[in-house]
């Protein structure tokens, strides 16, 4: 058994944990301990504010290796999360952090490798058929949170391969003229529009705002969290329409990826996935998901299953701590 500290760090939340690793790569998580990235300057104070939590309650030394799951792009000298001002220069960050042994990985790269190693029971088929993964070919991990998560399982001879991409950031595609006029809408605020400006949890807010405009309805602002609470109870009628929309949008992005991977399943993983699981079962997703033309049979016959685990981002990121490449 080894034990690290494993680390996922979202536009929104940090969050850290220890973790006990079997011979088979499979990790058990300990405690875990949430930070807002807003609130702190960087990684390194962040760390330091888990290292006094974690020896108020634990009285044995950190273990001197971490995998850190960042969401952005890793590979690069300096790499600057996508939706947060955190920046983070990989070659000083292991002294920094007085770490022996780290490994930085993509976020969604750390939901990949968590898909690859849960039990069946916690992949919940949603839409399409029921048929477990395949020993040859693409799995597509897709799931909206602060941004829209994307990565690729390549199974070899039964042997998962993981693939990180940027796929939430290609250019947003208009099915209708609501998405038409929406995409208008959100042209003028960032100029390039690209899938996750709809689905992701900003983009729900994206999608209220520009409704409110083309219906000329008077509606209150909320923050992110409150507009979520309002549209899943159902509580704000706007609210609720917002969220269809957000529904469709995931179905017909989650549709071009699997065509664009040709997988042999999709995955639809993260907290905001499992909180709209209801929803989304009556919603339009999978008539969009499906509705690609002369490849609708295709489509129907992929599997959509939902990851579920409370932490699927520490996880996976403990999942995939391999020491020697740490």
């Amino acid at each position: 058994m080894k034990e690290i500290i494993a680390v996922d760090v979202g536009g929104t939340n940090a969050r850290f944990a220890r973790a006990t690793i079997n011979g088979s790569g499979v990790p058990t998580l300990g405690k875990v301990r949430k930070y807002k990235v807003a609130e702190y300057t960087s990684l390194t104070e962040t760390w330091a504010a888990f290292a006094r939590d974690d020896a108020a309650d634990d009285s044995s030394t950190l273990p001197n290796a971490a995998i850190v799951a960042f969401a952005a792009p890793i590979g690069r000298d300096v790499i600057k999360l996508t939706n947060s001002s955190w920046v983070i220069r990989p070659a000083a960050l292991a002294g920094e952090l007085g770490l022996e042994h780290l490994r930085l990985i993509n976020d969604f790269e750390a939901v990949a490798h968590a898909v690859s190693k849960l039990p069946a029971d916690n992949l919940e088929l949603l839409f399409g058929d029921d048929r477990p993964f395949p020993q040859n070919g693409a799995v597509t991990i897709i799931g909206p949170g602060t941004g829209l998560g994307v990565a690729i399982i390549l199974f070899d001879q039964g042997t998962p391969h993981i693939v990180a991409t940027e796929g939430g950031h290609l250019d947003f595609a208009p099915i209708d003229m609501v998405e038409t006029r929406l995409l208008d809408g959100l042209r003028r605020k960032y100029r390039r529009v690209s899938g996750e400006r709809i689905v992701s949890g900003p983009g729900l807010n994206n999608i209220y705002e520009g409704l409110a405009v083309i219906n000329h309805e008077k509606v209150a602002l909320m923050d992110d969290a409150d507009l979520w609470a309002a549209a899943l109870d159902g509580s704000v009628s706007l609210a609720r329409t917002a969220l269809d929309r957000l529904c469709l949008s995931y179905g017909s992005v989650a549709g071009d990826l699997a065509l664009a991977h040709g997988p042999h399943a999709v995955v639809l993983a993260g907290g905001l996935t499992q909180r709209m699981r209801d929803h989304l079962l009556g919603s339009g997703f999978y008539a969009r998901f499906t509705a690609k033309g002369r490849y609708e049979s295709l489509m129907e016959s992929i599997p959509i299953r939902l990851a579920v685990h409370d932490e699927i981002g520490l996880y996976g990121a403990a999942a995939a701590f391999r020491e020697k490449q740490a």
